[in-house]
């Protein structure tokens, strides 16, 4: 049923197809896109009282998904190379990976370089997320303390990453 329908209604199709702005090649794929689409769903075709007209309004809706797929393509691919490669990228450069385990390593160091309490009080608040009030709760000592720690604890850091670099 599909294949005598294709066959009897391809010229007209190609035709009805060029028209909505395809061209000649385009509209012969747009009708074989249809055909093998139907192909896999036969049962698609099944109570459609006009045949013809079902295939017409497939095709002319497969046709506009093509001009906005070509659209889109050409918006998406319109950039130069120079633009392309003015695009920052989300993968990082394998030598800021040796960097970054670098100033772990140096960061781990400066951590453990510290007093207990301050060491504490800077875990507490970086890897617990804990505000200077809750800490300052937890460990029995002022806020005020708790934020000269953290403060001394920064700068202690920021000095053996300078130091580094």
């Amino acid at each position: 049923m599909l294949d005598d329908a294709i066959v009897t209604y391809y010229d007209e199709l190609c035709v009805m197809t060029r028209q909505c702005g395809h061209a000649s090649a385009t509209a012969n794929d747009v009708v074989h896109e249809l055909y093998v689409r139907l192909v896999d769903r036969r049962t698609s075709l099944e109570g459609k009282s006009s045949l013809r007209a079902f295939l017409r309004r497939a095709c002319t809706n497969l046709g506009i998904d093509r001009l906005r797929r070509d659209r889109f393509e050409l918006k998406l691919f319109s950039g130069s190379e120079e633009e392309a490669l003015g695009v920052a990228s989300d993968i990082a450069a394998p030598d800021a990976n040796i960097d970054l385990r670098r100033r772990l390593s140096i960061l781990k160091t400066a951590i453990m370089e510290m007093s207990l309490q301050r060491r504490r009080v800077f875990l507490a608040n970086r890897i617990g997320n804990l505000s200077s009030d809750e800490i300052a709760l937890r460990t029995g000592i002022s806020r005020n303390m708790v934020d000269r720690h953290l403060r001394k604890a920064y700068l202690h850091c920021l000095d053996r990453l300078e130091d580094a670099i």
